[in-house]
């Protein structure tokens, strides 16, 4: 890296952030930058769904998803001992039962005139947790396994800044995470308690502020660690209540908002072990329309039955519109904990990363939650560089073409499950010219 060239430039823009409240405004689209939104929503076509979920995995006691047919009343649900709750995107709605007769009840539904049914499924946190760790360099896994320093020499990602949705617990005051999160004003980014604070009061305190560091904390501030990306925007979407667990509700809700406001990548380190079809349909919108997704894997603190360790991929990162990401150690060997299986795409540095702590200070944290975030920060840096250079955004078919062609390939030759394409190699993504900037 040319150290003295950076350090006058990181000079000037230091007194440039100085000067920025702690919320710094919507990303401003200069002249040498794409303008526009994603692609047009357009009337949201109705749910195709049919028929009865699965029950499987975890979900809430006492709740289902229903999608009603037409002339379905809400008398006709009453009558079948169901209390409707709330509304959702695309005619879902969320309603109450006996707890131990969800699937009895589904099934009344559906012979009542619902279209499809299904429980409210529960997400947790992709995490496994180490002691406490201070540390003021990741460039061991960052440089020598990602070759970030050589990626930043192109972009840091400040020259056309994408939208960044971390989608999660929530966020916490730290000192290095500052001038990097956004938050729009009038918008209620906790989606599961339905207002503007997305403070993180969840069971798992700290995740998303761990996952949000990762991915973009204050770099080159004289505090602390890096970030992937150093371009800011980072929207912390609360879809975790407080001190409670996500669900299928409230995490369509949050992919819902992501595209409303524009998000460019959505980082989601957290995952069920069940498919969750509305979900899915939400998550090929926000594709279609621009949006790249990048989720974690899964973990496994013991082997899943039939596995020598990890275990399936979860969902969401088993989905097709997702870029699901696995854990490696520093000596590019797969994480014992980590989700395998033909849906994984890249690996990336999961073991031992530095991330900011909910006590202000840093801990070293393990698990696939602390890998995609590296991903979806070297997708930013891809995209930032991109629209800079081409005056348009790259569609997420280019982003994940650009990302799996150019990784570094481990185990089998080839794509395999316990690697997918290979490790991320943020130094090959922003100089290739095959594959990424042809």
């Amino acid at each position: 890296m040319r150290h003295l060239a950076f350090a006058v430039l990181l000079a000037g823009l230091a007194l440039l952030l100085a000067a920025c409240p702690q919320t710094p405004p919507p990303p401003v689209n200069p002249a040498d930058c794409p303008v526009g939104p994603l692609g047009a929503q357009g009337a949201e076509e109705p749910l195709r769904l049919q028929g009865l979920g699965r029950f499987a995995g975890e979900y809430v006691p006492g709740e289902l998803l229903v999608l009603p047919q037409p002339g379905l009343s809400l008398q006709a649900l009453r009558a079948e001992g169901v209390e409707p709750q709330e509304a959702l995107s695309q005619g879902l709605l969320r309603v109450k039962v006996p707890k131990g007769q969800e699937e009895a009840k589904a099934r009344a539904l559906l012979r009542a005139g619902a279209q499809y049914v299904q429980p409210n499924y529960l997400y947790r946190p992709l995490r496994t947790p180490n002691d406490p760790f201070y540390a003021t360099h990741q460039r061991a896994y960052l440089d020598g396994l990602v070759g970030l320093e050589a990626a930043w020499n192109q972009s840091t990602g400040r020259g056309c800044p994408p939208l960044i949705a971390v989608l999660d617990t929530g966020i916490l005051d730290h000192e290095d995470f500052q001038t990097s999160k956004y938050l729009p004003a009038g918008v209620n980014l906790d989606v599961a308690d339905g207002d503007a604070d997305p403070t993180d009061r969840s069971a798992d305190r700290g995740h998303g502020l761990a996952v949000a560091s990762v991915l973009g904390a204050d770099t080159q501030n004289g505090r602390g660690m890096a970030g992937v990306t150093w371009g800011g925007y980072i929207v912390p979407i609360k879809v975790f209540p407080d001190g409670g667990r996500g669900t299928t509700a409230t995490l369509l809700e949050g992919v819902r908002l992501a595209r409303s406001l524009g998000v460019r990548v959505a980082n989601i380190s957290l995952g069920a072990n069940v498919y969750d079809p509305p979900l899915d349909e939400e998550l090929t919108r926000a594709r279609a329309q621009g949006m790249v997704i990048v989720a974690a894997a899964g973990n496994y603190e013991s082997p899943y039955p039939g596995y020598s360790s990890g275990g399936p991929v979860l969902f969401p990162a088993s989905s097709p519109s997702t870029l699901a990401v696995g854990a490696v150690d520093q000596d590019r060997r797969r994480a014992s904990f980590s989700a395998l299986g033909p849906e994984l795409d890249l690996v990336a540095p999961g073991v031992g990363v530095l991330v900011a702590a909910p006590s202000g200070g840093y801990a070293r944290s393990s698990g696939t939650s602390f890998a995609s975030p590296i991903v979806a920060g070297v997708a930013a840096l891809y995209m930032s560089r991109y629209a800079s250079e081409r005056k348009e955004w790259p569609t997420p078919d280019q982003v994940y073409t650009c990302l799996t062609q150019t990784a570094e390939d481990l185990g089998p030759a080839g794509k395999d499950d316990e690697y997918g394409f290979g490790l991320v190699r943020a130094d090959r993504v922003l100089t290739d010219t095959t594959y990424c900037f042809p």
